[in-house]
């Protein structure tokens, strides 16, 4: 049993799992997840866990390079961007249309599934190196 941070064992497996430039996406209730990506998905209920409750605590033990958002996100849900530009604050951030978006995911190494219920709430995490 770990005292702090990520507790969930799929989720702190597929960070340490992670090399240079793979990607995590963390995704809301409606995004398909593509055939082939695993996917760990937490939602509990509607809006259990947020989308940004998820992105902190992973952001905390990922190492970052930079994400991946879609470009309608800004305009169509300015909440959950504020919340990723708080989070994610200092990292190269990319803006590609959603549709783009959801074929990157089909790289991806992992989706986590949240409960969030709001458009658009997703971001595709660039694992960097620590060193």
């Amino acid at each position: 049993m770990r005292k702090t941070g990520i507790l969930n064992p799929d989720i702190i497996s597929a960070i340490a799992a992670l090399g240079h430039t793979d990607s995590l996406v963390i995704a809301d209730a409606g995004l398909p997840i593509p055939e082939g990506v695993p996917c760990i998905d937490i939602s509990l209920s509607k809006g259990i866990p947020s989308f940004k409750q998820v992105l902190k605590a992973v952001a905390k033990d990922l190492v970052v390079e930079s994400f991946i958002i879609a470009e309608e996100l800004p305009k169509k849900n300015s909440g959950v961007w504020k919340e990723i530009q708080s989070i994610m604050e200092g990292y190269h951030c990319k803006k590609i249309p959603h549709e783009s978006f959801k074929e990157q995911t089909e790289s991806a190494k992992v989706v986590i599934r949240t409960g969030e219920s709001s458009p658009y709430a997703n971001i595709i995490l660039i694992a960097g190196v620590n060193f």
